[in-house]
């Protein structure tokens, strides 16, 4: 029983206004609320219209970039557009209403499409079993290193090591060693693919596995994946897979048929849920048959045409997050995948690739390119051209600010000096990718004529160039109007 407060709105010179009496009496108010809490003044709030108000707070909302308001080319982070029938389906009151409590008979929608979407991951995977309880990549990640410690340690055989590409994403050696391992690099070679040289020098008894993206960083495939996965497995050793990229392989290849134990899926990066802002954030996890008992627990399982949760799991690594998943984006995910289907997602991940690669061949004579291999999905340029000119990375960045872009990734991976990491995603247009390229010719024009107005930018934003020294030795996060 939901119970109404009394509130009491007065403004100089205007009497009281007080709910009729058939609300809750004002004395009970008073003792729900401690006095000390009970405002003794009234609030000093401006005059204005109902207009000024939406004025006001849609003035400040487009002081932010966003997908809904223009080309987010991140590299890595896949800042792909977010339909909005996941939006409605999401807020549909069975959905939005439900809560993790809620009897399981009273909820065989909610667990319906738990079991299903999990099916599905588990189908585009290529894998034997996915749970979807992780609430991001990164515990995604930690999920998957947990599930190969445990298979390691029911062998009997415990290890120490977990080897990491040089072009890893930041978070892979971050898990690995939150996971309780020894983070061992193993380089790129020419190609910028993993130099098989090297990890066969570094592979042991004591490797438990090896953490890859593929396609890697740098966008490019890794084309020596089956051997790679052969040399890991002959020596007792998983392969995890970094899901990161995997908008770049929908319905052309799988995971589980390059022979990779786990991936994990951001959900925000490949299947269209909200990135950013804070969370939630989802990172279901599909693993091999080898880590199939180690998945946590419960599971959704459909018994005599009914949903229910299972804990009968002995050898699980137990529950990795509060409840079961981030429902709110499993909904938006599998709304996705359903509006799609097969022959479509396959699409996505073809459009991402020629999106991709028409850009680069807008920008491939006005930058540097690292590694000239064919890339997937998104690709890496370097700026060093333009450092010996005067201008850096970061300059680039901040001036394309100015031209009403989002700026690329930049300085990353580690392994490309004056980094811009681009990808366009396949929802981006044709004409969209020209002003971008286009926005980047011009500044590369402006470092040999107007390099000023380069090094001094951005000029058109709410704030100007910041002094990164000083923020970075006095850190001031307060707003102050």
């Amino acid at each position: 029983m939901y119970k109404k407060l009394i509130f009491e709105i007065s403004k100089p010179g205007r009497k009281g206004y007080t709910l009729p009496e058939n609300d809750v009496p004002k004395k009970q108010v008073d003792d729900l609320l401690p006095e000390k809490y009970l405002r003794q003044s009234p609030p000093q709030l401006p005059e204005v219209s109902e207009n000024e108000v939406v004025r006001h707070y849609v003035n400040i909302s487009i002081h932010n970039h966003h997908i809904d308001k223009g080309f987010y080319p991140l590299g890595s982070c896949t800042m792909k557009y977010n339909p909005k029938v996941n939006e409605v389906t999401a807020a549909m009151p069975g959905f939005r209403n439900t809560h993790p409590h809620t009897p399981e008979q009273f909820s065989q929608g909610s667990l319906e499409l738990m079991y299903d979407l999990a099916g599905l991951l588990t189908e585009i995977s290529g894998m034997e079993s996915t749970s979807l309880q992780p609430a991001a990549g990164a515990q995604g990640e930690l999920t998957g290193l947990l599930m190969i410690r445990a298979y390691h340690d029911k062998q009997g055989k415990p290890r120490k090591k977990i080897i990491v590409p040089d072009s890893s994403h930041g978070t892979n050696p971050a898990s690995v060693t939150i996971a309780g391992y020894q983070s061992v690099n193993v380089k790129s070679n020419e190609n910028g693919t993993v130099d098989l040289d090297d990890l066969a020098k570094v592979i042991d008894e004591d490797v438990a596995g090896l953490m890859l993206t593929n396609p890697n960083t740098l966008g490019i495939f890794e084309d020596q994946i089956i051997k790679i996965q052969k040399m890991m497995h002959d020596a007792g050793a998983l392969m995890y897979m970094d899901g990161a990229n995997l908008n770049a392989l929908l319905g052309i290849v799988r995971p589980g048929d390059m022979g990779f134990d786990c991936v994990h899926f951001n959900l925000h990066k490949t299947f269209s849920t909200p990135h950013g802002g804070g969370g939630p954030g989802s990172g279901p996890v599909a693993v091999s048959e080898r880590l199939e008992p180690f998945l946590p627990k419960p599971r959704v399982i459909k018994e005599n045409g009914q949903y229910r949760f299972n804990y009968d799991y002995p050898d699980s690594i137990g529950k990795v997050h509060s409840f079961y998943g981030n429902f709110g984006m499993l909904v938006r995910a599998y709304t996705y995948i359903r509006m799609h289907g097969p022959a479509e997602l396959r699409a996505i991940s073809e459009n991402a690739i020629i999106n991709a690669n028409y850009l680069l061949s807008k920008l491939r004579d006005h930058f540097e390119l690292p590694y000239d291999s064919p890339v997937m999905h998104e690709f890496v340029v370097s700026a060093s051209r333009q450092k010996a000119k005067g201008a850096r990375a970061v300059d680039i960045a901040k001036r394309l600010l100015d031209y009403g872009f989002h700026a690329p990734t930049i300085y990353f991976p580690l392994i490309v000096k004056e980094a811009l990491m681009i990808e366009p995603t396949e929802t981006e247009t044709k004409e969209t990718l020209d002003e971008f390229a286009d926005a980047l010719i011009k500044i590369n024009e402006e470092i040999d004529t107007d390099k000023d107005t380069v090094l001094t930018s951005p000029h058109k934003t709410p704030v100007k160039r910041l002094d990164d020294a000083k923020a970075a030795k006095e850190i001031n996060v307060c707003y102050n109007g």
